[in-house]
């Protein structure tokens, strides 16, 4: 196997059909069952596909699936909408070069330096590339060295951040994960992708369970609760946009509820 994106199609595949039971699909249960959720050929049968060719997709040999095997697989697997989008992007023929990390155009870089409220823009990989003063004295990107102004890395692996979110760190971290998921798997392989990985490892003990569930989230607006140990608790609402410049960028802001 040459691209390693084909490795995380049949983890994924493989995470999708052991969460299945018989029943949720309108199949028997039958005798005791070995394997967890459904088999393999239960899958095929549902999708209308042949055996060998899904064996061949979970075990991420280099084959390819019309839109129709995609969609099929997507019905009989129960992905939702976010799962089923990122089932074709790991069928697609991307972008192979290896990743570089980007930079950002004054013109974005001003215009976040004038906002009053929090922002900052990351990158694909979530490094965080520019931030304002205001996002400067709630996360502390300038004090830290640059490898670690990623905002998984801040998440993860930095106990003022683990303060900073309190009782409800572990469900915006693992939501996190999840919606990052989606992006790793279309960079699978790429050694600066593989890097942040094995930090993440070495640093957050409940990464490794999270990683394995294969969790996929959508990008959306939503609201942190955090216990600044200056500023006191601060209820904010976050949206982000992509930049036209470069598709990579995400501008994140801040708005106070």
């Amino acid at each position: 196997m040459t691209d390693p994106r084909r490795g995380e199609l049949g983890n994924f595949l493989r995470s999708r059909r052991e969460r299945l039971s018989p029943k949720a699909v309108g199949l028997p249960a039958g005798r005791r069952r070995r394997t967890v959720g459904l088999r393999r050929e239960e899958v095929a049968e549902l999708a209308g596909i042949g055996v060998d060719w899904y064996v061949r997709l979970e075990q991420g040999r280099t084959v390819s699936p019309s839109v129709t095997t995609i969609d099929a697989l997507a019905r009989a697997l129960r992905l939702s909408k976010v799962e089923h989008a990122h089932l074709r992007a790991l069928t697609g023929t991307g972008d192979r070069r290896a990743f570089a990390r980007e930079s950002v155009p004054g013109a974005i870089r001003r215009l976040v330096e004038s906002l009053e409220q929090p922002a900052y823009v990351a990158g694909r990989r979530w490094d965080v590339l520019v931030w304002n003063k205001a996002a400067d004295e709630i996360f502390a990107f300038s004090r830290l060295p640059e490898a670690d102004r990623n905002t998984l890395i801040c998440m993860l692996t930095n106990p003022v951040t683990r303060r900073l979110f309190g009782t409800g760190w572990a469900d915006e971290a693992k939501r996190m994960v999840a919606q990052f998921r989606a992006t790793h798997d279309l960079w699978a392989g790429d050694p600066a992708f593989l890097d942040l990985l094995a930090r993440l490892q070495r640093g957050c003990p409940e990464f490794e369970g999270w990683w394995k569930s294969h969790d996929i989230r959508p990008v959306a607006v939503g609201q942190k609760l955090l216990k600044h140990p200056r500023k006191g608790v601060l209820r904010l609402e976050h949206t982000s946009f992509q930049a036209n410049d470069d598709a990579a960028l995400k501008l994140v802001i801040y708005t106070p509820v």
